[in-house]
């Protein structure tokens, strides 16, 4: 066994003389389709935007629109004027258009080759290439501490999860306001409840909580064994029905997300059976979760205990049934980020889903989610909204 003896500070400062230098990164889009520009700036912005990032400093381009609020509120250490930059490039005749001022931009800043997300805009890397930048795409996280977030990140992640509870709140309080009537279809305010008048009730209550609602799910009965099914139609007294939120939080940018199964009424043997069981199920997973925990592995425990619980996955007459989608996401500035649950190993500091559901068609569905943050020693819940079947 050979005996490993400590590197000179010589030998320190040769290797990170010969360390290749980062490459420049560079994103072209809007903070509202770019979760890396957000993180990156800190800054809200509709219309794409020049970002680059050389030598540990971040630059943006700014519009005389939105300029001053960038100096402002953008987290970067220089924002250049597009229009005076047009200026410099073009002094005389038609103002540039925007390939040409990107490509003027990149050439005084002496960038030859960058680094951009994968999702670049395509028609601009060809322009690029054609002046002689070469673009080095990036799969997956263009930041990669986006996936540990601090603890400044959780506050507002708390904030996202608070405002997702809200809108919960709201979609309890209409059903339990409701009542049956004919056919056994939820009347409330004297009409029908649907799932789309309920799902605008619950997106109502998330906007006047300072959050922007994404694709609520607001699902009853078969409906419900499509786990991204939004929901339509009357909604039914003594049936299952899920209330999947995820809304995100105008002021960050931030996600919550969480995701309840109710029956306005009476559950027989059978729906309770299946609640309770994953309801346990999550249980499970949430006992097991702590830093080095394989995700995969996990994942494969629990569909086990389920099948052992009576609840096995399959194709019944051509349809799944049983678990058959993952057992939960990674969650911050985009609703599905890294890491996937099944392909980590947990980490501090990862905010993580955790949403076991069971699906049978004739009987309905049942999932049951929370977010959680990854610790040192374990995991710590985020999300607190109480867990009832019957209401």
């Amino acid at each position: 066994m050979g005996i490993s003896r400590a590197r000179t500070g010589d030998e320190v400062i040769k290797d990170t003389l010969f360390m290749p230098k980062p490459l420049p990164k560079l994103i072209v889009a809007s903070s509202e389709t770019s979760a890396d520009l957000l993180y990156a700036t800190q800054f809200h912005v509709s219309d794409p935007i020049v970002f680059l990032e050389q030598n540990g400093r971040r630059v943006i381009i700014l519009s005389d629109l939105e300029i001053d609020r960038g100096r402002r509120d953008a987290k970067v250490e220089e924002i250049v004027s597009l229009s005076e930059l047009n200026k410099k490039l073009r002094p005389k005749g038609p103002e540039p258009v925007f390939k040409e001022t990107v490509v003027g931009f990149l050439k005084a800043r002496r960038v030859k080759r960058a680094e951009v997300p994968s999702d670049f805009p395509l028609g601009l890397a060809q322009c690029l290439a054609e002046q002689g930048v070469e673009l080095v795409a990036k799969d997956g996280l263009f930041f990669e501490e986006r996936e540990f977030k601090k603890a400044a990140e959780v506050k507002k992640m708390q904030r996202a999860i608070a405002i997702t509870e809200a809108g919960m709140a709201r979609g309890i309080e209409v059903l339990k306001a409701s009542e049956p009537g004919k056919g056994n279809v939820l009347q409330w305010n004297g009409t029908k409840l649907t799932s789309e008048l309920l799902r605008a009730e619950i997106d109502s209550a998330i906007l006047r909580a300072g959050g922007h609602p994404a694709n609520t799910i607001v699902a009853g009965g078969n409906q419900a064994c499509d786990p991204h099914e939004r929901g339509s139609g009357p909604l039914k007294a003594n049936s299952l029905i899920i209330l999947d939120i995820f809304p995100r939080d105008a002021a960050s940018g931030f996600f919550g997300d969480l995701t309840r199964t109710v029956i306005r009424g009476k559950a027989n043997s059978a729906q309770r059976k299946l609640w309770n069981t994953v309801l346990e199920g999550q249980k499970f997973v949430l006992d097991r979760m702590k830093p080095g925990v394989d995700g995969g592995s996990l994942q494969d425990e629990l569909k086990a205990w389920f099948r052992d619980h009576g609840y096995p996955t399959e194709v019944k007459n051509g349809r799944w049934s049983g678990f058959f989608h993952g057992t939960g996401h990674g969650l911050g500035l985009e609703i599905h980020e890294v890491p996937r649950f099944t392909k980590t190993v947990f980490k501090p500091g990862q905010v993580i889903t955790v949403e076991p559901g069971l699906y049978y068609y004739g009987l309905g569905g049942v999932r049951i989610e929370d977010d959680v943050l990854v610790t040192e020693t374990g995991i710590k819940v985020l999300s607190s909204f109480p867990k009832e079947l019957e209401i």
